[in-house]
């Protein structure tokens, strides 16, 4: 644990996608297939003027604009113009369409979205409210000593209602939370009482409908999909155990060693020894329904290449030993995260379980 520089800082975004001092889009990418060239000044759909460049992700550039309808400034996302590109959007706007009929405050909206052709292909556009900073650029602004308790708490009640919504009354799973996809509101102050919103529902998917395989972000990835297992809403539970952890430490709860970004299977492995070392051994129930148990785990339950036995250390002992917290509040802090970490899945809290907490009463 505590790998604090193990990514790149993100300069601004909108709707989770980022830009950062130390790498931008390739311009090989403005492609047929790929970006769409965009200057300032810009219209889309006669009425999106381009104002400034908020950002970039792997699938689409996204821009600040003047809406010339409301004379309210917007996000509009650029989707790359190739097939995958479009798959993936059209199924991000069934999602956010869905999440619109109930119009919570926790999740991004859709405002409207169009299709665009242009010199590289036909893109499909998305419009979003603009947000404020992402979550990581409040951990930047920390010095990644995290951010005070009154304000990590506040933030993960919000995460875990808008999850909840998301979960229940949507039947979709995000997929992908991490701070860089939670996102203060416009103009939101830096108080105890910040308010968020979750962004990008690129990955989500419907729960009894999953898309992709993998799921999740690297440091903030379950077990039950390293070890090829079924896995269900409290997937998102377990991301956010990572991400409160993060908060209130400024380190991630399972070290990114980027020396494996190319290496799947010892990215897999030492990310399992992590878990195993913080939390203790897999549950021999659930490892029994993993389809890669085997590739990663001995007849005797052990990990391959760790015969000996791995210790766990505990979440309050780090929090006590590492960090130098008061004991109390490290036994309640770490009271509120293991349910949220159960190995096993179907023991795992759920967000509207975790919500109930008496931790996360101020």
């Amino acid at each position: 644990m505590g790998n604090k520089h193990a990514r790149p800082h993100p300069k601004c975004e909108s709707d989770g996608t980022v830009e950062t001092d130390e790498e931008r889009e390739s311009p090989s990418k403005y492609c047929k297939g790929g970006y769409h060239p965009v200057k300032i000044g810009d219209v889309f759909n006669k009425r999106y003027t381009i104002v400034s460049k908020l950002g970039w992700g792997a699938y689409s550039t996204v821009w600040q604009c003047s809406d010339n309808k409301d004379h309210k400034f917007k996000a509009l996302k650029i989707v790359r113009s190739a097939a995958d590109g479009k798959s993936a959007a059209m199924n991000e706007i069934k999602l956010l369409e869905h999440v619109n009929r109930y119009n919570n405050t926790r999740l991004v909206h859709l405002l409207d979205h169009f299709n665009f052709t242009g010199v590289n292909g036909t893109h499909i556009c998305m419009v979003f409210e603009v947000l404020g900073d992402n979550l990581w650029k409040l951990i930047i602004k920390s010095g990644y000593k995290g951010l005070p308790l009154t304000k990590v708490k506040s933030i993960v009640r919000q995460v875990l209602e808008g999850l909840d919504y998301l979960h229940t009354k949507c039947g979709i799973m995000h997929t992908d939370i991490k701070l860089e996809n939670i996102c203060l509101n416009e103009n939101e102050t830096c108080s105890d009482n910040v308010r968020v919103t979750i962004t990008d529902l690129g990955n989500g998917c419907w729960v009894n409908h999953h898309y992709n395989d993998p799921i999740q972000s690297r440091p903030y990835r379950c077990p039950e999909v390293i070890l090829g297992a079924h896995y269900n809403a409290n997937a998102d539970v377990w991301s956010v155990g990572c991400l409160a952890f993060e908060l209130a430490t400024g380190d991630f709860l399972f070290r990114y060693n980027s020396d494996y970004d190319d290496i799947c299977v010892k990215q897999d492995e030492n990310h399992l020894v992590l878990m195993v070392k913080l939390l203790g051994d897999v549950p021999k129930g659930f490892a029994r329904k993993c389809k890669y148990v085997k590739k990663f785990f001995t007849a005797e339950g052990k990990l391959r290449g760790f015969q000996e036995s791995l210790e766990s250390c505990g979440v309050f002992k780090v929090l006590t030993e590492k960090y130098e917290w008061d004991v109390e509040e490290a036994q309640k802090f770490s009271d509120f995260l293991l349910p949220m970490l159960a190995i096993d899945p179907s023991k795992r809290a759920s967000a509207k379980d975790s919500l109930m907490h008496e931790w996360l009463k101020l």
